[in-house]
């Protein structure tokens, strides 16, 4: 592209001496647009690899660092990381990420996030970068939390029930510690034919049970199919309700804090619609 626009330049150059020499220099030179729009997308080149090589140059660092406290060697340097030959970087919307959809394609998105009572309402939302929703179950629910305790509500959330994309043994672990949740259940993903788990989950489960395994067999008592059965009743039609009742189904703000705030702000109405169809506020 650098070697277009010099190519460019020399060919204005060229012709605005003809016309000099033919008419005089009667008006100031302008740069041609077509010239200007390749300036300005090779300048926005530029700045898209620099971000991605500081990005890599981060990731190295964050390794050698890791690294350095686990007491290993290393031969790394962050400043010869260079990015993965397939990194990306939207121009307009760098902290947009390309995710696969539901509709089995991918899309430049954000990962939008709720979680919501047995009333529909949500009671934590928001919108992150990372098309990986495992990453997100703490988060989410320690927002649930915050939102719950700054409203005065002090009662336990009694069942919490998510999807695969959820499950992970850390995810698991730290929400059967965690004191405002009486119960988990995180379905595993499907069931191997060799599986430890026993078609009866009743009785003594085995000592040698993974904490995956102890998740799939609690998901198969009668209290956890009615539990998780509840599910879809629950937080599914939030989002199906939102995108067809409300005709919400893209952001039209771009940035991750205004995405996050346009989420909300959707959320807010879907709660409020909730409340006042079935009666809990009025309008006067």
């Amino acid at each position: 592209m650098q070697q277009e626009i010099d190519s460019l330049l020399t060919l204005t150059d060229g012709a605005d001496g003809d016309d000099d020499d033919q008419f005089g220099d009667l008006t100031e030179d302008e740069t041609p647009e077509e010239l200007k729009r390749r300036e300005s997308r090779l300048a926005r080149i530029l700045e898209a690899k620099a971000a991605l090589e500081e990005v890599a140059r981060q990731k190295a660092q964050e390794h050698v660092d890791r690294m350095e406290a686990e007491g290993r060697k290393h031969h790394a340097d962050p400043d010869e990381s260079e990015p993965a030959p397939k990194a990306q970087r939207n121009f307009t919307d760098p902290e947009s990420k390309i995710m696969k959809t539901s509709n089995k394609g991918f899309d430049q998105c954000g990962n939008a996030q709720a979680v919501a009572n047995e009333q529909q309402i949500i009671v934590a939302a928001d919108v992150t970068d990372q098309a990986n929703d495992v990453r997100q179950t703490v988060p989410m629910v320690n927002h649930m939390k915050n939102n719950l305790d700054a409203v005065g509500v002090t009662e336990n959330v009694t069942s919490f029930t998510a999807d695969p994309g959820y499950f992970s043994e850390e995810n698991m672990n730290s929400l059967d510690s965690n004191e405002r949740i009486d119960d988990v259940f995180i379905a595993t993903g499907r069931q191997k034919h060799n599986d430890k788990v026993s078609d009866s989950p009743n009785g003594r489960p085995p000592k040698d049970l993974t904490p995956k395994q102890k998740m799939a067999r609690r998901n198969r008592t009668k209290e956890g199919r009615a539990e998780y059965a509840r599910r879809k009743v629950i937080i599914e039609p939030v989002f199906g309700q939102i995108k067809a009742g409300l005709g919400f189904r893209s952001v039209l703000l771009r940035g991750l804090e205004k995405m996050k705030g346009e989420w909300n702000l959707v959320c807010l109405t879907h709660n409020l619609l909730k409340l006042f169809r079935n009666g809990a506020v009025t309008v006067s």
